[in-house]
């Protein structure tokens, strides 16, 4: 009786899952594989994909290979051809999951990685180009996959900074330090910025050399700088010295540079 009732319950349990199908799963979105891809026909581009059944194969291992990601699972590929030079863009950072992408040249079997990154990753691209974009998940949450948000577009432009050195600079004979001054401008929402002084006298047959750097406000302001040189080898002394000096403004994508050498006088004698 009790063998009876527990096959009667089977079958009802089979017949029940063959008249409804069984339970669903989600199928790998279509741009699963390099062979899918979805194309990118004009920027900026956006989409939005569960990547929860999305899986990895050995093209994903061979950009791995070159990006060094800690991972590349539940990937997505898109392909792109812009068609004028440009510097772009590829941002999956407002996706549910820990999401990174890699761009490259070339086809299945000899790719060229271009750019990679957490979250986003920028490059210059050239009219004319395929690029192969792709999505993944890098495995530093929770992983499979999720929600993927990509976003496409044109880089904004970097930072602007400009720098100016004063003619003439200070020096202790004390300490043996010289101190060089100018004015840096910077804008353009610079996540840091920063300058630095290389600076070299010659005294008889040695060259005396030394380095110093500072941060900047990037403000949009014409902000007065000035640092103070320890010479490595030597002591600075009054005279004409060579300063060489690179200021520095990184945004999110890329960076702004600006560079001055020029001879300055030390006087003072201070010390």
């Amino acid at each position: 009786m009790r063998r009876t009732r527990i096959a009667g319950v089977a079958a009802l349990v089979l017949t029940t899952i063959v008249a409804t199908g069984g339970p669903a799963f989600a199928a790998a979105p279509g741009n699963d594989a390099y062979p899918g891809s979805t194309l990118v026909a004009t920027t900026p581009f956006t989409d939005s994909v569960n990547t929860l059944e999305a899986t990895s194969d050995v093209e994903d291992a061979a950009l791995q290979a070159q990006c060094g990601a800690p991972a590349v699972e539940a990937s997505v590929w898109y392909t792109l051809t812009p068609t004028a030079d440009t510097g772009l863009v590829a941002d999956v950072s407002s996706s549910s999951y820990a999401a990174g992408v890699a761009v490259a040249t070339g086809s299945p079997g000899n790719w060229q990685v271009e750019a990679c990154g957490p979250g986003a990753a920028s490059w210059a691209a050239t009219a004319g180009q395929a690029y192969s974009v792709t999505a993944f998940d890098d495995q530093l949450g929770a992983g499979n996959g999720g929600t993927l948000n990509i976003n496409i577009d044109v880089a904004p432009p970097p930072p602007t900074i400009d720098v100016t050195v004063n003619p003439t600079g200070t020096f202790n004979k004390q300490a043996g330090t010289a101190t060089v001054s100018g004015t840096v401008t910077c804008s353009g929402g610079a996540d840091f910025a920063f300058l630095e002084v290389q600076l070299s006298q010659t005294a008889g047959r040695l060259i005396i050399s030394g380095f110093g750097g500072t941060e900047v406000t990037c403000d949009g302001l014409v902000r007065p700088w000035s640092l103070q040189v320890l010479g490595q080898n030597g002591i600075f002394a009054g005279g004409q010295a060579l300063s060489v000096t690179t200021a520095t403004a990184c945004g999110k994508f890329d960076c702004g540079v600006d560079f001055e050498e020029r001879n300055i006088q030390l006087k003072g004698g201070l010390g």
